[in-house]
């Protein structure tokens, strides 16, 4: 059989033809979208052929391009050229990420699901955009390797980043095809793996809940038999609740099996227990935490996900024995992990019965749910905007932490009974960021004293599911 060729072209939505900026001037107002469609030929067809065949459809040269010098001759020095920063989005989320890269003078790319290619992105803060065809979000991995080798024809990429949990694979699989510096496959599977970063904490010590891999059937057995239930049956690779089933014996737990089918070995069992989940979200330079905050939330996300309710986190008090428990177990966790530069966040429960702290997993990102905004509203810190720094920096430059305050913030956010919940009744003035989201309702309250912020978010907690309170089913998979 002949090896298949694989090319992939662009289609040009908008601006085909327009000249790409000059580093230094005014951006255009709107990139141009490219639509990565990719297209497979018999390896007799070469290179050349198909470009002439398609002319129509891609970019022309860049008729500036240097030729290399006859002997002899000296090249011209020229201006260095501004660092490329391919973004990988296949959710609407980042703006703030983006818009410091532009900031920074750096030339942006976005690869993002073709979807939501119509979503608020910060069009003035990006030079190109490429569209992936999805199917609710989900990409053909070997396509975006072959689209993201298109692009590097042209384009010098120094750095791959994701912005969310399920594109980490995607940029270190284009990482380590196109050979560009940062996290690897390996580090990135103790970031986005249940399991792995569950044996990972284990083996450096971390207390972590008793745990086996739905693999082995023999184990598994020998596990339920001296593991007290309820147990947890966990996707290896969602992320947050999403997908996760609470068990109460071995005959539930095989009823269960039996769905999974062959995506058994997809999944880990985990002895559930009861306590309250807390959060650490943290900035990392050169494997130093640079900067920690810990927060505890209300209703644990496993309960708003499956049983519904009101969803809050807030800030812990600082100083208190919790707080410095969690610092200092984060710092061991993302050592243990091999965090070298970037965010984290990462999710701690405290039981019930032993008042200790267990880990429960970590991530490379932003958090979700308005926790960047809940960060902001008590410090000052935005985190998108110091990932974006720290990155930029590529551990070449020393990273500052910006000025920041010690104050607490709450955050309340619900699904909502009307389409466009009005929040105006809730006028206290510690309330700082309100949620515009169809079908939610959300606020952040700021106070410089942790009581004033637990006391309104007691209280809005009982108006909201009055006021605002609505429930759904369970999805399968995380929408965002």
């Amino acid at each position: 059989m002949s090896p298949i060729f694989a090319g992939c072209f662009r289609i040009l939505f908008a601006s085909a033809g327009a000249k790409r900026p000059i580093v230094g001037a005014r951006l255009r107002a709107r990139p141009r979208f490219s639509l990565l469609v990719f297209l497979s030929y018999p390896a007799s067809r070469s290179n050349r052929g198909m470009a002439s065949s398609n002319r129509e459809m891609t970019n022309h040269a860049d008729k500036s391009r240097m030729s290399l010098p006859f002997p002899g001759e000296q090249l011209l020095m020229t201006e260095p050229r501004p660092l490329t920063v391919l973004c990988i989005a296949s959710f609407h989320k980042g703006e703030e990420f983006l818009r410091e890269c532009k900031r920074q003078g750096c030339r942006v790319l976005l690869f993002t699901s073709q979807s939501i290619a119509n979503e608020d992105w910060p069009h003035e803060s990006l030079d190109e955009i490429f569209l992936i065809p999805d199917i609710n979000h989900k990409w053909n991995i070997d396509d975006v390797i072959k689209g993201a080798s298109y692009v590097a024809r042209k384009e010098a990429i120094d750095l791959i980043v994701p912005l969310d949990d399920f594109d980490l694979e995607k940029a270190a699989a284009l990482r380590e095809h196109l050979r560009v510096p940062g996290m690897g496959e390996t580090t990135t599977h103790y970031f986005r793996d249940k399991l792995a970063m569950r044996m990972r904490a284990k083996e450096h010590g971390i207390q972590v809940p008793e745990f086996v891999h739905v693999l082995n059937h023999e184990s598994v057995n020998d596990y339920m038999s001296h593991t007290s239930p309820p147990w947890l049956i966990k996707p290896r690779f969602e992320a947050s609740s999403t997908g996760i089933t609470k068990l109460i014996g071995p005959d539930q737990f095989w009823r269960a099996l039996e769905q999974l089918g062959d995506k058994q070995s997809f999944h880990l069992l985990e002895q559930y227990i009861p306590g309250d989940i807390y959060h650490v979200d943290s900035i990392v330079s050169e494997r130093d935490v640079a900067f920690a905050i810990a927060s505890r939330y209300g209703i644990p996300p496993l309960d708003v996900t499956h049983r519904g309710g009101v969803f809050t986190t807030s800030t812990l008090l600082r100083g208190s024995a919790d707080e410095v428990a969690l610092l200092a177990l984060n710092l061991t966790v993302l050592g243990a992990m091999g965090i070298v530069r970037g965010v984290s966040h990462t999710e701690f429960i405290k039981s019930h019965t032993d008042g200790r702290f267990y880990f429960l997993e970590t991530a490379a990102r932003v958090a979700g749910a308005n926790i960047a905004e809940l960060v902001e509203a008590a410090c000052g810190v935005n985190l998108w905007r110091e990932w974006a720094r720290i990155e930029i920096a590529r551990g070449e430059q020393p990273y500052e932490l910006p000025p920041y305050r010690e104050d607490y913030a709450g955050l309340i956010v619900s699904l909502a009974r009307q389409e466009y919940p009005d929040t105006s009744a809730y006028n206290d003035a510690e309330i700082v960021w309100r949620m515009n989201k169809r079908a939610h309702a959300g606020l952040i309250v700021m106070s410089p004293d942790s009581s004033r912020v637990e006391n309104l978010l007691n209280e809005y907690s009982q108006r909201f599911y009055r006021d605002f309170f609505a429930s759904q089913a369970t999805h399968e998979h995380a929408a965002d």
